[in-house]
């Protein structure tokens, strides 16, 4: 379950660094780019509701194999893509192969370790899992683009994802299955309204915030929204039960968790920019100078993490995580075109993998703490859902300002080298706030289990 985990966030950072190549082979703009991440998140986020559904209607395992199925053949996709529309379907159903992996397995995993202890145990190796996964995904990015080609990290998925299900059946309890109806209407009414959402966001750059079609697309969003919610309220077996949000800590943990990974994802993608485009490092060098990134969140996460929650409760180290974070998003906002590796890009790069470190098992936890048994897809599928959802939007916004910001500074700077480093500080200096409010939720909102 932790190479599931580990396969399911690296692909969202695996293109990070192969992002230039895809760009000259396949025609994309420079906005246009973040399509490649956002069709992946948008499905993986817009079905894991229905997925953590059905993960408790059919049997976990069951639908775990299923994912990799969907995974494995899309990533054959993906690696055969022709053009930029190409790629981006099949990044979207990579997203919802993921989908149905992600709720699965963690509920396998809360079910498996009842015990507080060995639970924090297994948290730590879960979470140490998916942040190696985005570690990872970089360096292994690096060096695929470097010495093979851009289609090879979507092509990598298929040995693992074809080993994995082999071995699953050997391995994974088959799981409980109970009897209910799936809510299918909720789940396109959901996914539509994420993805003409981001796409509102992201088409406001060239079109204006003001313009006929940014408002149409963010009040059809709108309107299915509310649709979706209103369907809930009256469903005998809806796709989220409104009543779940009386569940201690749930609200809260799920918007920290939006900000988390609206901080999180961003730093990731302008950084693996900043490295190749202002610093001209080469993909496999760009992969190589995150990998401290990957060592430290290994570390901390097996080694710290779980004693850590043990010890101080998951309220505690998620303020300091994402302090933490924020610290390092404001010393990567002061990134100059000149940077160097050891002054510029490790301190902070250490301080942000500290922070994640310390951050992400805790805002899980927090999340699903006061769910019950019979809740746990549910619960699981919703705080994935919320990373996923924080990591779209964000990218989207962020990406929107940062783009404003270079436009602005390039018609006035020398070179235009000017306007990508200050478009580049200012993405870092909108993370630093999501990650900042993060923690202020943290401290008025969440409540220590006893």
């Amino acid at each position: 379950m932790c190479v599931a985990q580990f396969i399911v966030i690296m692909d969202t950072s695996i293109i990070g660094v192969a992002l230039p190549a895809i760009k000259a082979d396949l025609g994309y703009t420079q906005t246009g780019l973040q399509w490649i991440f956002n069709a992946y998140v948008i499905f993986f986020g817009g079905f894991l509701l229905l997925a953590g559904k059905l993960s408790d209607l059919f049997g976990a395992r069951k639908i775990f194999m299923w994912g990799f199925v969907i995974l494995t053949l899309a990533s054959l996709f993906a690696g055969l893509a022709w053009s930029e529309s190409a790629l981006n379907t099949a990044r979207a159903l990579q997203g919802l192969g993921s989908a149905f992996i992600a709720p699965a397995a963690l509920t396998m995993v809360m079910s498996m370790f009842t015990n507080p202890q060995e639970l924090g145990k297994a948290f730590g190796f879960w979470g140490a899992a998916a942040a190696a996964g985005g570690s990872a995904g970089v360096f292994l990015g690096g060096v695929i683009t470097e010495w093979m080609s851009w289609e090879w990290v979507f092509l990598i998925n298929i040995p693992v994802g074809l080993l994995v299900l082999f071995q699953a059946p050997k391995v994974l309890l088959k799981g409980t299955t109970r009897k209910g109806s799936v809510d299918i209407l909720g789940a396109i009414t959901a996914t539509t309204a994420l993805v003409l959402m981001v796409y509102a966001i992201v088409s406001a750059a060239s079109t204006g915030w003001m313009s006929l079609k940014t408002i149409g697309l963010l009040g059809v969003s709108l309107l299915l929204f509310l649709l979706f919610l209103g369907t809930q309220n009256r469903k005998k077996e809806p796709l989220l039960p409104l009543t779940i949000f009386k569940i201690p800590n749930l609200s809260a943990g799920n918007i920290i968790t939006v900000l988390l990974a609206g901080s999180w994802i961003p730093l990731w993608f302008f950084l693996n920019l900043y490295l190749q485009q202002v610093l001209n490092y080469s993909a496999f060098n760009s992969g190589l100078a995150l990998l401290p990134m990957t060592i430290v969140i290994m570390i901390v996460m097996v080694g710290f993490t779980g004693k850590l929650v043990m010890k101080y409760g998951f309220k505690a180290n998620l303020i300091a995580g994402l302090l933490f974070l924020t610290a390092s998003l404001v010393l990567f906002s002061m990134a100059p075109a000149n940077g160097t590796f050891m002054l510029t890009i490790l301190p902070a790069s250490i301080l942000a993998a500290i922070g994640m470190s310390l951050a992400y098992i805790p805002s899980t936890m927090a999340a699903m703490s006061g769910a019950k048994p019979e809740e746990m897809g549910l619960a699981s599928g919703l705080v994935n859902t919320s990373y996923q959802i924080g990591s779209a939007l964000g990218l989207a916004v962020i990406v929107v300002i940062a783009a404003a910001k270079t436009e602005a500074v390039t018609a006035i700077a020398v070179t235009p080298q000017d306007g990508l480093v200050a478009g580049f500080q200012t993405a870092f200096i909108a993370a630093a706030l999501l990650s900042g409010l993060a923690a202020l939720i943290t401290v008025f909102y969440i409540k220590t289990t006893k």
